[in-house]
């Protein structure tokens, strides 16, 4: 009974020729593409997976168009034996629950099922660059019915038919033991890609890549394409968030750069004009008769997530956006919570006064520690006791998987990543009828340029929340609600993964969201491994500023810094008084986590870098000159203007 290694792919435009069109859908027809680069680590897993088990077939698989073969050819010439590609005019425009339904559909049909009497693994990229999602790999594990690890470094096998992941979470990492057949989406920290050879080449040119439509593997088009997706986007408008231009440092050596930036700092400089949206336009209300979808579905739930003992800031900033929604729906519609651990019940009273109406607790010995499987199938039976019409999750890396696998379960689709969370309607043309009251899931897209508004038909409603977007809702100390106890069906098979380690402190998480300043370090700043970035923060600590270090995406990717300092799109978003980019090249990615600070001062040998753009003061230097010219200057008393914390 030889293994079998599955490889999930998506070929994906280059993200400088990313294009979008007015229908929110994304137009490939004129960009380069190559294999996702997330996906290109996950390849690199399974090949070395392959060295523990030589006799293991590796298949590489992807949906798309008859241009997707480009990418699975790639991964044959890299060691890969087979190629299926799911190709169907009537996919396109499939969101990520009818992708999710369609790859494993494909998989079942190969037959690679729970119930196959040999072992498989079904490895995938943590997330795809057009998307950032990160849905699909929970989405294929829950409808094959099988156990999963998202967001892992590393997969190899432990001699005994199971494989140990390492599996990066909020301030650390776990590792974790999973049984076979299993899903395992990899984060590119890993080991890199190989590049394909020569011998691979030939052999992929001459493989015949087997296709399938959706007829050959049964699948109906019911719950795919734009028809059958039960999620749309409805609208797509522009983002426009300028700053004046930026304020640059004129001078001869450190010395000199230094001194004219704390010249400009104190003139005051520029001043954040927020215009977004400008491409709204506003059209006539037809006179279409009103629908409401909900089918009796009332209420909006959230999800608690309790980590190192307390509730995630995170988890509190959903009660915000809740808050706002339940108001706007009106008719006493209730907010509930749901906490899921080993003696929560001390985090009622607490949730109540940030504003739930009820909390519902779920307490057992054996949910000390977050589980996919378990969590998931109990917030299931929560929503079909309950019924809400909206699920609210922070997008944690706990968050981003468990959201889909629960919308997979209850066929709802998910928003990712979302900055805005509003009551709207749909007009629908093509009924005539206008879909209210439906919730509005704003998530921006196309790398930050475009702000999709996305709609969910199916109740719960279900969208995550970026981290740090929404503020943390006033505490009214002593507010009275509701707190319940709910007994779910706990199931011996949703406890196969086994927790081997978890390694978790505050890793800047918690202070990302409340320094006055931060710091962070892109790829051009790690010579010294960020060395100088910690030091100046230090340096500001020492002073009595509320001060923190962070790093951009390839920092992280590179691992040099943890997942729990990465600022932008797929990180934190932050809004601190003084943000300092060190060595930020200024991908568009990156700047959606920090955009919204009120001072962003950028240092870059380059002077033509992008992060320029978007900063209000700039030097033009190497930072092994300008960081450590501003430590002397902060450890003589220097502090950005701003004050020391009150003890």
């Amino acid at each position: 009974m030889a293994l079998t290694i599955i490889s999930l792919i998506k070929q994906v435009p280059l993200p400088s020729e990313m294009r979008m069109g007015e229908d929110g859908l994304m137009d490939r027809t004129k960009a380069k593409s190559i294999i996702n680069i997330d996906c290109q680590f996950g390849l690199e897993a399974g090949l070395q997976l392959k060295k523990q088990y030589p006799d293991a077939k590796l298949i590489v698989c992807s949906m798309g168009p008859k241009s997707f073969e480009t990418a699975l050819r790639t991964a044959v010439s890299m060691g890969y034996d087979e190629a299926c590609l799911l190709s169907d005019r009537k996919l396109g425009g499939s969101d990520t629950y009818a992708t999710g339904l369609a790859i494993s559909t494909m998989l079942k049909h190969l037959g690679f099922t729970k119930e196959s009497r040999d072992p498989f693994i079904i490895l995938a990229g943590r997330q795809t660059s057009d998307g950032d999602t990160a849905h699909v790999p929970s989405q294929v594990a829950e409808n094959i019915g099988i156990p999963q690890a998202t967001f892992v470094e590393s997969v190899k096998a432990d001699g005994t038919g199971k494989v140990i992941a390492k599996r990066i979470i909020e301030g650390g990492y776990q590792m974790l033991k999973l049984p076979l057949p299993c899903v395992i989406s990899l984060t590119p920290t890993g080991i890199p890609p190989r590049k394909p050879s020569l011998s691979g080449a030939i052999r992929a040119r001459r493989l015949d890549i087997t296709t399938f439509g959706i007829d050959d593997i049964g699948l109906g088009t019911e719950k795919i394409g734009i028809n059958g997706s039960p999620t749309i986007v409805a609208k797509v408008v522009n983002i426009v968030s300028e700053r004046p231009p930026v304020t640059m440092s004129e001078g001869h050596d450190e010395v000199s750069l230094v001194n004219s930036l704390l010249a400009n700092l104190k003139k005051g400089g520029n001043v954040l004009e927020k215009k977004q949206n400008v491409a709204k336009k506003e059209t006539e209300r037809p006179d279409f008769p009103e629908k409401d979808f909900r089918n009796g579905a009332r209420g909006i739930l959230t999800w608690a997530e309790v980590t190192n003992g307390k509730i995630s800031r995170p988890s509190i900033e959903l009660l915000t956006p809740a808050r706002n929604l339940a108001t706007q729906l009106g008719n006493d519609t209730k907010v509930m919570t749901l906490v899921i651990g080993k003696n929560v019940s001390t985090f009622a009273q607490t949730l109540i006064e940030y504003g739930s109406d009820e909390v519902i607790l779920v307490e057992n010995d054996k949910l000390d520690e977050y589980l996919v499987l378990p969590f998931s199938s109990i917030f299931a039976q929560v929503i079909k006791e309950r019924n809400p019409e909206i699920a609210l999750f922070a997008a944690t890396t706990s968050g981003r998987e468990l959201a889909p696998r629960i919308g997979m379960k209850t066929d709802s689709g998910v928003t990712a990543d979302c900055t805005g969370l509003e009551i709207g309607e749909y007009v629908d043309k093509k009924e005539k009828v206008i879909y209210t009251p439906i919730l509005e899931s704003r998530r921006p897209t196309y790398g930050e340029s475009k702000l999709a508004t996305i709609l969910g038909f199916v109740c719960p409603q279900i969208s995550t929340a970026r981290a740090g977007t929404f503020q943390v809702p006033e505490r009214v100390n002593g507010k009275q609600g509701i707190v319940s106890t709910f007994n779910p069906l706990l199931n011996d098979k949703d406890f196969v993964v086994e927790i081997l380690k978890t390694e978790r402190g505050e890793g800047g998480l918690q202070n990302l969201f409340d320094a006055d300043i931060i710091i962070t370090g892109g790829r051009g700043a790690t010579v010294d491994n960020l060395g100088l970035i910690k030091e100046l923060a230090e340096a500001l600590k020492s002073r009595g500023i509320n001060a923190e270090w962070a790093s951009s995406r390839p920092v992280v990717d590179d691992g040099v810094a943890e997942y729990a300092r990465q600022v932008g799109q797929t990180g934190k978003t932050i809004r601190p008084k003084i943000y300092i980019a060190v060595g930020v090249s200024g991908a568009i990615q990156h700047i959606a986590g920090m955009k919204e600070s009120e001072k962003i001062i950028a240092i870059d040998h380059n002077p033509k870098a992008h992060i320029f753009h978007f900063a209000d003061f700039g030097i033009v230097g190497e930072y092994t000159d300008i960081v450590p010219e501003l430590i002397e200057r902060v450890k003589a008393g220097y502090t950005f203007g701003i004050e020391a914390r009150k003890n």
